[in-house]
């Protein structure tokens, strides 16, 4: 996934130390945090094993990814519940363009769209399997302060989600994007402070070197004291810290990404080049979409 930011001023981070990320013991349940991964197109039954003895939870798209005109997830809940996989399931939301195009083209407004896009959501992840309560995460790929019509179908995405008996989440920008000299806007918090009571979870991107590890794609070299609120937001439950291929001008100082720019699944074979992008996140299980 990719946050593009509507503000292309981005605001400096501290060249301060940051701490290195290890999980120790056997499985990846060990740390304090739980390490994962999320990637647009699925690994592979082959691949599930060896991606398993790292990594405690992976992705789930419930539409096409960004970029995307299929979704190669479909159908591979079970698969990746009986490898031992928790799930951070995802709906792949709408652009501004993409809200204004509707209303023109179709004759929806953002709330409508919103409504229609939460029922797609709904419809989905119960043919996959997911259970009552599952977090289902917006794709808010856009990042800066939202505009009205975003609100608007955010708004209206989680109240749908949430009274149809599943969970709201959104992944959006935790990085400060800079609206005028001296003014700048954090997705995440602009979206927190403007929820009007509601309940979202918040898995942020942060792939800025610190506070990211940067490519830390193995137990070794994560630590115990990283969690999802180093991310610089302090009510991250999930934090993407890498990204693949690394962002040149956010993770510009991060120095442990591969030659070719991306991070890489370790113990697999070198040959499938299966990209990933890693994740930190309070449990084990993200989304609660496990059954039992």
């Amino acid at each position: 996934m990719r946050v593009a930011l509507l503000m292309a001023a981005i605001i400096g981070f501290s060249a301060a130390s940051f701490p290195q990320v290890h999980n120790s013991g056997k499985h990846p349940e060990a740390s304090s945090a739980f390490l994962g991964f999320d990637r647009n197109d699925y690994p592979g039954d082959a691949n599930l094993k060896t991606l398993r003895e790292t990594f405690a939870y992976s992705s789930y798209w419930l539409n096409n990814p960004p970029g995307s005109k299929t979704n190669s997830w479909t159908g591979k809940r079970k698969a990746l519940q009986s490898a031992g996989f928790g799930f951070l399931v995802l709906f792949n939301g709408r652009t501004d363009a993409e809200i204004k195009n509707s209303e023109i083209k179709a004759g929806r407004d953002a709330t409508q769209l919103g409504n229609s896009d939460a029922d797609a959501a709904i419809s989905a992840a119960r043919a996959e399997g997911f259970p009552a309560h599952t977090v289902i995460f917006l794709d808010q790929e856009q990042g800066g302060r939202l505009l009205p019509e975003q609100r608007a179908y955010l708004h209206a995405w989680v109240d749908r989600i949430d009274a149809a008996h599943f969970s709201a989440g959104v992944y959006c920008s935790g990085i400060a994007a800079k609206e005028s000299p001296g003014a700048s806007v954090i997705t995440a918090e602009d979206i927190r402070q403007n929820a009007g009571g509601r309940k979202i979870k918040y898995w942020v991107v942060n792939d800025s070197c610190p506070p990211s590890p940067g490519c830390a794609a193995s137990r070794k070299d994560l630590s115990p004291e990283i969690v999802p609120e180093s991310s610089g937001i302090a009510f991250a439950e999930v934090w993407q810290f890498a990204q693949s291929p690394r962002r040149s001008h956010f993770a510009a100082a991060c120095g442990n990404y591969d030659n070719d720019q991306n991070c890489y699944a370790p113990g697999l074979d070198p040959v499938q080049r299966l990209h990933l992008d890693l994740d930190l996140a309070t449990s084990s299980d993200p989304s609660d979409g496990r059954t039992h």
